[in-house]
C-alpha cells in the first residue's frame, strides 16, 4: 500500500510539474507509476487528491529544508530569519514553483490551510515561545505573530513565483520580508536597521 501510494506520488510529482496540474492526465501517473486507475482512486480518490499529496510531500519537504537553514544560522532569532529566507528562496526551484506555489492554491484553496503549512506554523510558534520565554521579542500573541510571520514568507514565495524576474523579486522579498520580521525584536535585539535594497 505505502509502496503504490509513493509510486503514484512520484509519478504526480513528474507529471504536474512538465504539464501542470490541467495538462496532467489520469494516464499520466498511472503508466509512470505501472499502475492502473483503480489504484489511483483507491488511495487518492481522484487527481485533485493526488496533488494535495505531491502538495503535501514538496511542502513538507521545503519545511524541513529551512529548519536545517535554521539550524545553521544557529537557531534563535537568526534561525527564524534564516528559515525564512530559505523558504522563499526554493520559490526559485521550477517544480516548486509550479506545483506548490500556481497549482497549489488555484486547486486546493488557501495554503494555510494545508496540513504541511499547519506542521509549520507549530514549529514556529515553538521557536517564538522560546525567544518570548528569553524576553528577545516584544509581548504579543504568538500565535498571531507566528500566523503573520509564516503568511509573510508564504505570500513573499508566492510573489517570487510568480514573478517575471524571480531573482530579482527575491532580493527584494528577502530584504522586505527581514525588515518587517525584525519589529518585533525588543530594541536591544533589533541592531542597527538593513541597508536598502537596491
Amino acid at each position: 500500500m505505502e509502496e503504490t501510494r509513493a509510486k503514484l506520488i512520484a509519478a504526480g510529482r513528474k507529471a504536474f510539474a512538465e504539464k501542470g496540474f490541467a495538462g496532467a492526465y489520469m494516464d499520466d501517473f498511472t503508466a509512470e507509476a505501472g499502475l492502473t486507475r483503480g489504484a489511483l482512486y483507491h488511495n487518492f480518490g481522484d487527481k485533485r487528491g493526488l496533488l494535495a499529496a505531491v502538495v503535501d510531500e514538496i511542502d513538507s519537504a521545503m519545511a524541513a529544508q529551512a529548519q536545517l537553514a535554521g539550524q545553521r544560522a544557529g537557531g534563535g532569532w537568526a534561525g527564524l530569519l534564516a528559515e525564512g529566507a530559505a523558504y522563499i528562496e526554493m520559490a526559485l526551484q521550477p517544480d516548486v514553483q509550479r506545483i506548490v506555489l500556481l497549482d497549489g492554491p488555484s486547486v486546493l484553496g488557501d495554503p494555510s490551510q494545508w496540513p504541511s503549512q499547519n506542521r509549520c506554523l507549530q514549529a514556529t510558534i515553538a521557536t517564538l515561545q522560546d525567544l518570548a520565554s528569553e524576553g528577545l521579542i516584544k509581548p504579543v500573541d504568538i500565535e498571531a505573530l507566528a500566523r503573520l510571520l509564516n503568511g509573510m514568507a508564504l505570500n513573499a514565495a508566492l510573489w517570487v513565483a510568480a514573478s517575471d524576474d524571480p531573482a530579482a523579486t527575491l532580493r527584494k522579498a528577502i530584504a522586505a520580508f527581514e525588515c518587517l520580521a525584525s519589529g518585533v525584536l525588543v530594541a536591544s535585539e533589533a541592531g542597527p536597521p538593513p541597508a536598502p535594497a537596491t
